[in-house]
């Protein structure tokens, strides 16, 4: 089993943390990972595309000639999606992309993603997020006794207004609780700073 340390935001080591196994010491699956990072996306889009339709687009009420003795190919209306500035035939519509990975899928995903984590030794464990006061600069410099540079994903497991006001104007950085952490999001982020507390919670979530 094993082990990580458990330190608090001056830096300083305060104690080990055994890991589970069965979530920090699985074999990475790449596909459930894919899965996870596509299903991610798919909810983030807008689908807010929208074409005209031939009811929609204006003109075109009038036949533009007879329907025979002319020559010509038979219209109806000068909008049709044939012609220039007519309608667009099948285009795309508004509609949700967003859909859900089936828990046990989800769940792989996640321990495959926290054991990437621990193994590139990008896993940081934080006893309790304790701010001075809700600072940028506090926080800021929290992450730096904490050896975090570059971006970071912060997870808690309790709701925290001081580290929500101080964290949301650091760069790269975002704040997120322990039971709404996607894969996706944890290996989005070159960090992993995570509390005691919200790791206890996965762990006995995710066994």
């Amino acid at each position: 089993m094993a082990t990580v340390e458990v330190k608090n935001l001056d830096g300083q080591t305060v104690k080990q943390l055994e890991l589970a196994d069965e979530v920090f010491a699985v074999r990475p699956n790449e596909s459930l990972l894919w899965e996870a990072v596509k299903q991610y996306l798919a909810s983030r889009r807008r689908g807010t595309h929208k074409t005209r339709s031939r009811g929609e687009v204006r003109g075109g009420g009038k036949k533009p000639w007879r329907q025979k003795g002319t020559g010509r190919a038979r219209a109806g209306t000068i909008r049709s999606s044939l012609w220039r500035h007519g309608s667009i035939a099948h285009g795309p519509q508004p509609r949700d992309y967003s859909y859900a990975l089936p828990k046990a899928m989800w769940r792989g995903a996640l321990r495959s993603a926290l054991t990437v984590k621990l193994r590139e030794k990008k896993l940081t464990v934080v006893d309790r997020f304790n701010l001075a006061e809700p600072k940028t600069r506090v926080f800021f410099g929290a992450l730096r006794k904490l050896g975090i540079e570059g971006g970071a994903l912060v997870v808690d497991d309790a709701a925290n207004r001081s580290l929500e006001l101080s964290s949301r104007n650091v760069r790269d950085c975002e704040l997120i609780r322990h039971h709404a952490l996607h894969p996706y999001q944890v290996m989005a982020y070159p960090q992993l700073v995570i509390s005691e507390g919200a790791l206890v919670r996965l762990q006995e979530a995710l066994r």
